[in-house]
């Protein structure tokens, strides 16, 4: 029998767990706290909320907001400067996957020096990190439990990939009110995201069935719910969402992730985009790649997704990829990689990267560059 590991944080989840935060923080042995978060969360409201928590238990907080949506090697250099400076203790990531791998990133470099790219790939942090406590507000990225950071390389126009047992953070805060003041793009975007981490790492070479019931139970709350989350807000739909993003980061942090993931690196390093806008591009391409290495594993998605999807959504009888590219488009999501980059004269280069990423390593079947240029055409 294959050997496994299940890494996961402590995990504080509900409507209004927000409010346990402080208490958290002092369990920590916090004094001063580095707040990282983003201009958008400022002007939601949210920023403001979590430092007043901190303040009512008198905790002071010096707060970092310098980032972009994808976080850059130089950002976190500047973050773990203000970290010093200020003598903080304990580090708090509130947003999306690009400020909850910030503080990753961060952390790392306060407690291990150097500049972020020297941890790039796997078990590459050697010291232990400050303690983190990672509030995610979107229901997506599933950083918020994994061993995964991911921070741009302006310099090589390239996202790098680092895995680390220390990148698990110590608290988890998952409070679905938060999800309410996004937009239904990026409801979509993070769903979608938590989807192909669920069905990448569901046929892992390394699964195991700790993370195959986690994947399987993401797939179905997501399938049941993306519809309903993203055009009218529903409580209830958003909540499962929560558990469905928290299931697939708790699924790819311990089984890995697939080509799909790598592309979406290589193409995100050099254009800029996100990975709610490749990964429904490529995810049915993908599947139909790997479709033969994992046949019944695909088949069970399948019937996963047919069981859970509302109708008109449900796709009865068909195979995997026609199911996805028929939610995605019934979504109004763009399907042709044309649609969000310039041009294809980089591809070759994209795709060489691609191969050498961390996750194409527990793809179920093996990819070289020439199969990823494949798969970026078939998804032109």
């Amino acid at each position: 029998m294959q050997v496994t590991k299940f890494a996961i944080p402590e995990v504080i989840f509900g409507n209004g767990s927000i409010t346990y935060l402080a208490s958290c923080a002092q369990r920590l042995g916090a004094k001063r706290v580095l707040l990282v978060s983003d201009k958008g969360l400022e002007e939601s409201g949210w920023v403001r909320i979590i430092i007043n928590l901190l303040k009512a238990a008198n905790l002071d907080c010096i707060y970092f907001d310098g980032l972009t949506a994808n976080p850059r090697a130089c950002q976190i250099q500047q973050g773990a400067q203000l970290y010093r400076d200020h003598k903080a203790d304990v580090i708090i990531g509130l947003g999306g996957g690009s400020p909850i791998d910030a503080s990753k990133g961060i952390a790392t470099i306060v407690s291990n020096g150097g500049e972020i790219h020297d941890y790039e790939g796997a078990n590459r942090i050697s010291r232990p990190l400050p303690p983190m406590i990672l509030i995610p507000t979107t229901a997506g990225s599933g950083s918020d439990v994994s061993q995964y950071a991911i921070i741009t390389d302006k310099k090589r126009k390239v996202k790098m990939a680092i895995i680390s047992r220390s990148l698990v953070p110590n608290i988890s805060i998952i409070d679905p009110d938060l999800l309410v003041t996004k937009p239904r793009e990026l409801i979509l975007a993070s769903a979608v995201d938590a989807l192909a981490h669920a069905i990448e790492s569901y046929v892992s070479r390394l699964a195991s069935p700790f993370t195959e019931s986690q994947a399987l139970t993401a797939i179905r709350l997501i399938a049941g719910n993306i519809k309903t989350a993203a055009n009218s807000k529903d409580s209830e739909a958003l909540k499962n969402l929560s558990i469905a993003s928290t299931a697939a980061g708790m699924s790819f942090s311990n089984a890995g992730l697939g080509v799909g993931h790598s592309l979406a690196h290589s193409l995100g390093g050099r254009y800029d985009v996100t990975h709610g806008l490749t990964l429904p591009i490529l995810l049915p391409s993908v599947v139909r790649f790997n479709k033969h290495c994992a046949e019944r594993k695909m088949e069970t998605i399948a019937r996963t997704i047919n069981n859970s999807c509302p109708a008109p959504m449900k796709q009865k009888k068909r195979d995997l990829s026609t199911i996805l590219q028929s939610m995605f488009e019934e979504l109004g999501i763009p399907m042709r990689l044309r649609d969000i980059v310039p041009d294809n004269d980089q591809m070759e280069e994209i795709c060489r990267l691609a191969a050498r990423d961390a996750c194409t390593v527990t793809n179920p079947r093996e990819a070289d560059c020439q199969e990823l240029m494949s798969i970026c055409a078939e998804a032109w």
